[in-house]
């Protein structure tokens, strides 16, 4: 069986008119040659900033934007020459939309997406019911859509996505926007949606590292128009930022070069704070911090706080990308 997602050296490139922002008025380089391939059953995720590509490979994936140049292959159909199979089997849920007709109720305006799926009336509605059940809005049923709440409304987005059953399911950034408990109610249900579906597929954008790493089996990372790591979010923590690492508070130290001599320590950086100094070391294993802690007992000074950190996928992406999601945002003011 082919992959779900299959994409070959996929280039996209747009031509703008000459402007502030674009003086030279040469093309601008969407997607770099991105290849990129997505099991069957995987919930995979896409993490960059604004303006990195990730909105236009979606695009792309769903037919909606044509390749410049490459391949992509969504459940084996070319998106360029196949679309209208790709549509088949495809949805796709965006964060904060505003799709539908705020005058219908909320059955109403799923039903209507169900018909053009061609999904029998009696089914479609049944199916309707079950996913309003499980996202905690069947008695909000017969309510009108323009009377939603932002978090109601992502929930009827979600259902919407689901009820024609698709073999991929795109979601970009579906909880962006969201109070804390209807951001939960989402994750929950895209979990269970997933697990209970093996040969069923996600792909999932967010800007929120602790979902990625919440949810996704690998994340890709794409940086200017490139994929520059892609892999588990546990294998990317590993192999960008060297495993656990341990803090240390302690009296002020008037330097730390005395602790890289001691067997087992692979870095120390420190830094002064409100009259102490703040240890970060990076360990070959754990058992040497037992050696630091009695280098800094013959120094005389006292440790006031000692804690072992795992490394998190935001840490690992600003070693890839040398700066944190938030600050390449502002960077690139891009969409």
């Amino acid at each position: 069986m082919p992959a779900a997602i299959q994409t070959q050296d996929l280039v996209r490139t747009f031509r703008v008119r000459r402007s502030k922002q674009f003086p030279s008025g040469a093309p601008v380089v969407a997607l770099d040659g991105v290849t990129l391939e997505v099991q069957r059953g995987e919930l995979f995720g896409l993490l960059g900033p604004n303006g990195a590509g990730k909105t236009t490979l979606i695009k792309i994936l769903v037919t909606l934007l044509l390749p410049t140049a490459g391949r992509a292959l969504v459940e084996g159909f070319d998106v360029r020459t196949q679309a209208q199979q790709v549509r088949e089997r495809i949805s796709m849920v965006s964060g904060g939309e505003h799709s539908g007709y705020g005058l219908l109720t909320v059955r109403e305006q799923l039903w209507m997406f169900s018909q053009f799926y061609g999904i029998p009336t009696g089914a479609a509605l049944a199916r309707i019911d079950r996913l309003l059940q499980v996202v905690g809005l069947y008695e909000e049923r017969h309510r009108k859509v323009q009377q939603l709440s932002t978090g109601m409304r992502q929930k009827m987005n979600l259902v919407r996505g689901l009820v024609s059953d698709p073999r991929v399911l795109f979601l970009d950034e579906p909880t962006v926007g969201l109070d804390v408990g209807a951001a939960r109610d989402i994750r929950a249900y895209i979990r269970t949606w997933i697990a209970d579906r093996s040969d069923r597929t996600i792909l999932l954008t967010t800007h929120y590292m602790s979902e990625a790493e919440e949810l996704c089996d690998r994340v890709a990372i794409i940086h200017k128009g490139k994929i520059i790591a892609c892999d588990s979010p546990a294998q990317l923590k590993r192999a960008t930022s060297g495993g656990s690492y341990f803090v240390l508070n302690t009296e002020r130290l008037d330097g730390a070069d005395f602790l890289r001599q001691i067997p087992g320590v692979a870095r120390v950086d420190s830094a002064e704070r409100d009259g102490h100094t703040e240890l970060r070391l990076q360990l070959v294993e754990d058992g040497a911090i037992a050696g630091v802690v009695t280098a800094l007992t013959q120094q005389g000074r006292r440790i006031l706080q000692l804690q072992k950190v795992e490394p998190t996928l935001e840490d690992a992406f600003v070693t890839l990308v040398g700066q944190r999601l938030e600050e390449a945002d502002q960077e690139s003011g891009g969409a």
